[in-house]
């Protein structure tokens, strides 16, 4: 296997294989979203359980097992999320190394590099929609009512 030495093939290279660095910056960017958010979704679901535990009344244990069920699938789509980002982002670096390998050596692997971008990309899609959708579920079982004395 042929490697480049010299100085403009290398530099070039390293220019190549860096751009996609910037959508590896927007990715650990919503990761840092969806973990806070999945974060604050298990607080939630330890303060129900501990009502649930100290609670009596059949209404209240109904409503917080309801809003559990409700938890647990955004729950669901945040790991989801998640996963998603994290093969984007396995898929991005892989694009890098291709591109740089691509460039330094011998090795015919632009293929690779194509298909694991775009699937990166799609990978990153996919996240996003699964971030909207937690987020709507989220913002649906919101109550938005106005005291009754005001």
């Amino acid at each position: 296997m042929f490697f480049a030495t010299d100085l403009d093939t290398v530099t070039h290279a390293i220019q190549l294989a860096v751009a996609p660095v910037f959508l590896l910056t927007a990715v650990a960017a919503m990761i840092g979203t969806v973990a806070g958010r999945l974060a604050r979704i298990i607080d939630r679901a330890r303060i129900l359980e501990d009502r649930i535990e100290a609670a009596r009344a059949g209404d209240l244990m109904t409503s917080a097992y309801d809003e559990l069920g409700r938890l647990r699938l955004r729950g669901g789509l945040v790991n989801v999320c998640i996963a998603l980002l994290t093969f984007c982002a396995i898929l991005i670096g892989l694009t890098i190394v291709a591109l740089f390998l691509g460039e330094t050596t011998q090795l015919q692997i632009l293929r690779l590099a194509t298909i694991s971008f775009l699937s990166g990309v799609v990978c990153f899609l996919l996240a996003l929609l699964c971030f909207l959708t937690e987020t709507l579920l989220a913002t649906r079982i919101l109550k938005f009512s106005r005291p009754a004395d005001v």
